[in-house]
């Protein structure tokens, strides 16, 4: 049976529908906002997967083209696999969903948003998200929902939610915010500068419409869901649990409090998981999973028990401290710029290159077509971390990562008209222990101004974590790996001296207090503050010059009147320059030109041909250029690029010719005076206006038209009443 429910969100109507679309499905719900439609849809396997120890739930969400009355470019003409936008909107989707799932649930979920309807206002990436919830609830999952998803923007100093596309355009602020009624869930963002407390007042705003649709879809999954979903709970072996904290818990107590490298932590931890397997194989056979999640258990337990009780972190940190930060610039020597960025066991490779408008990423999707002149590419090779592993495809989580550095430099380079370079940042994670993405942005900045950006300020970021037991709460500076896995929140939050230009909340608990985020806030805050200092050991101001390596960039101003003429027939004069200069040259609609070369010599040789082809004549100067044709009565020079005159038989030379072939054949390059420019447009030029006249040479006297006159080569006619037989 179909069911509707409508939710006011901010003067507008979100409306949730099931019953009509992909009734197979488990759950599914058809969320609209303005003409924007979104279908989640959710499936639940029957029962458990075998032999894992994770959740396995999987979100996909795509853009139909057809969406937005397109045809998807490309050979196929069909969607292929998902775009960056594409992943990261279905990481918007499963970052919140995942910890509100029974934590003893194994049974598969799939999770697939796709966009049928999109009126380029309204984006369906939180409307997705806040769709597989409802589709959750009606499906009767072991889901502690619902949640909701929500935009929020700053515009013109006031909050909006949800916004369009057009008042993104004139935002501050913009934050992506999940969560259910009562606390936060996950946050995601950009700004510009903001200050701790205007993001805290943001999310309070975009919370306070969360709890409105978590309400509504409660209702609405009252009305049209299915019964609860039994869990299927394993029962442990009688006495398990017991023999083995006996066995383990009071080494791992001491390990958690004992200073030790990542691999040395990990080997030592190794060893007890092992020992303890070998010591309970025979008592407890076939149980080694069981065995394996208990000590982890027990493992995460020492570790915060360690922090809450003693202060004490992993590696002998108090909990604001930043572990040892290295800083170093120009590491390679042929990149245009590069950076080296270590902070403990973590280290980030960044560098840095320049290139011209035709490196520009065009962008294609629902939305107009448009380009990128800044990305950032965010690498996490296995052996970062002591792996082997595939390599081969791009992950989720590394698009993510370099999604969040990319939005934390972005609002700090300068305008493309005072620095017209397409800017490529790339990032290899060499080592890894914690917050890798929060180094990509360090290490970004100082490549950044190692090759010569212009940047307005430095950004660093710090990832801040969190242990909640109760009542009793740590929160975490720069966090550890171990920390983050066994702990409660990764909170990464980056910015400038003035504010905040990223951040980026999952939590693994149910949800966070205001109170607990203000206060990470202002401890990320002091630790941003203090890498930032570090990293100006490295660099402090961006350098004065390019790499010699980088392109040469000259912009020239051109009226919008002329581009045609620059351009040519079919592209022909573009491509002459092009050719002659070896410079690579893009026109943009009001009238600026950008040439690029890798040597001086080229862009004056192509600003030169440009020049010449918008120059005016000018009556008075002397021009160089090809004869292009011949007449009788004098040939035609092309002294500016499409610009010809008629250099007249008389004006070649002072010595009477009787015909021009006898001076000038086509293809001669000849130097002319303009003499003056005819009201028509017409230009006549001398040759001879340039000469040394001969030695007793006197201009002859115009004759009266009376008494004859001058044939068009300057020599007597004779006079009307002429014997023409003479001539």
């Amino acid at each position: 049976m179909m069911k509707k429910k409508e939710i006011d969100l901010g003067g507008r109507t979100l409306t949730l529908e099931t019953g009509r679309f992909a009734r197979q499905a488990s759950g599914s719900v058809m969320i609209t906002l303005g003409d924007t439609m979104v279908l989640a849809t959710v499936v639940l396997a029957d029962t458990p997967r075998e032999g894992i120890d994770f959740f396995p739930l999987s979100c996909e969400y795509r853009e139909k083209t057809s969406a937005a009355g397109k045809i998807p470019g490309g050979f196929f003409k069909r969607e292929g696999k998902p775009s960056e936008k594409e992943v990261l909107s279905a990481r918007l989707m499963d970052r919140p969903i995942r910890p509100m799932f029974a934590d003893n649930f194994r049974n598969e979920v799939q999770i697939v948003a796709s966009v049928y309807s999109s009126d380029q206002e309204n984006d369906g990436d939180v409307l997705a998200a806040t769709a597989a919830s409802a589709a959750l609830m009606i499906a009767g999952a072991p889901f502690e929902g619902p949640i909701a998803e929500v935009r929020v923007a700053r515009v013109n100093g006031e909050f909006v939610v949800n916004p369009t596309f057009s008042q993104l355009n004139d935002a501050d602020l913009e934050v992506v915010l999940a969560g259910t009624e009562d606390s936060i869930l996950m946050v995601e963002g950009e700004a510009e500068e903001i200050s701790e407390r205007d993001m805290l007042e943001a999310l309070k705003f975009g919370h306070e419409y969360i709890g409105q649709i978590c309400r509504g879809i409660a209702e609405f999954a009252a009305e049209a869901g299915k019964p609860a979903m039994e869990v299927v709970t394993q029962e442990l072996p009688e006495g398990i649990s017991d023999r083995i904290h006996a066995l383990c818990y009071d080494r791992l107590f001491d390990l958690a409090g004992t200073v030790l490298a990542k691999e040395e932590r990990a080997t030592a931890t190794k060893a007890i998981y092992t020992e303890v397997a070998e010591a309970l194989a025979e008592e407890y056979p076939e149980q080694e999973g069981v065995i394996k999640h208990l000590i982890h258990d027990f493992e995460k337990d020492a570790m915060r028990r360690t922090i809450l009780e003693k202060g004490q972190r992993l590696d002998g940190r108090g909990l604001t401290d930043v572990r040892p930060i290295s800083c170093e610039v120009s590491v390679l020597p042929r990149a245009h710029g590069s950076s080296l960025f270590t902070r403990g066991e973590t280290q980030a490779l960044m560098s840095c290159t320049l290139g011209t408008k035709s490196d520009e990423q065009i962008i294609d999707g629902l939305r107009e077509e448009f380009r990128k002149r800044f990305m950032l590419h965010y690498n996490f090779p296995p052996f970062s971390v002591g792996e082997v592993g595939r390599f081969g495809f791009t992950s989720r989580r590394e698009i993510g990562h370099g999604n969040l550095a990319e939005r934390a430099l972005k609002n700090m380079l300068p305008s493309e008209e005072e620095f017209p370079y397409t800017i490529r940042l790339l990032c290899d994670i060499l080592e890894s222990n914690g917050s890798s993405s929060m180094a990509t942005v360090c290490s970004g900045s100082m490549a950044l101004m190692d090759a010569g950006v212009p940047i307005r300020k430095p950004v660093a970021g710090v990832a801040m974590g969190l242990i909640k037991e109760g009542d009793q709460v740590a929160v975490l500076t720069d966090i550890l790996g171990n920390e983050d896995h066994l702990g409660d929140m990764d909170f990464k939050v980056a910015g400038t001296e003035d504010g905040i230009t990223s951040y980026q909340m999952d939590i693994k608990i149910k949800g966070i207090s205001f109170e607990i985020m203000e206060r990470a806030l202002m401890q990320a805050r002091d630790g941003r503050m203090h890498i930032l200092g570090k990293m100006k050991d490295g660099i402090s101001e961006t350098r004065p010059e390019l790499s010699r390596y980088a392109p040469r960039l000259t912009t020239i101003h051109i009226p919008v009147d002329l581009i045609g003429a620059v351009i040519g027939p079919g592209g022909k004069n573009i491509k002459a320059i092009v050719a002659e200069s070896g410079a690579e040259i893009n026109i943009e609609d009001d009238g600026r030109i950008i040439i690029a070369s890798v040597n001086s010599e080229a862009s004056e040789k192509a600003v030169d041909l440009i020049r010449r082809i918008t120059q005016m004549p000018e009556a008075g100067e002397v021009y160089t250029g090809p004869v292009k044709r011949i007449a009788e009565f004098g040939a035609f020079v092309e002294i500016l690029p499409g610009k010809e005159g008629l250099l007249h038989i008389s004006q070649i030379d002072f010595r009477r010719l009787n015909t021009v072939e006898e001076v000038l054949k086509v293809g001669d390059v000849v130097t002319v005076k303009l003499l003056r420019v005819e009201d028509n447009g017409k230009l006549v030029l001398s040759r001879k206006a340039l000469m040394e006249p001969p030695e007793g040479y006197v201009e002859p006297e115009p004759r009266s038209d009376r008494g004859g006159g001058r044939d068009r080569g300057g020599r007597d006619r004779g006079g009307r009443g002429g014997d023409r037989r003479s001539r």
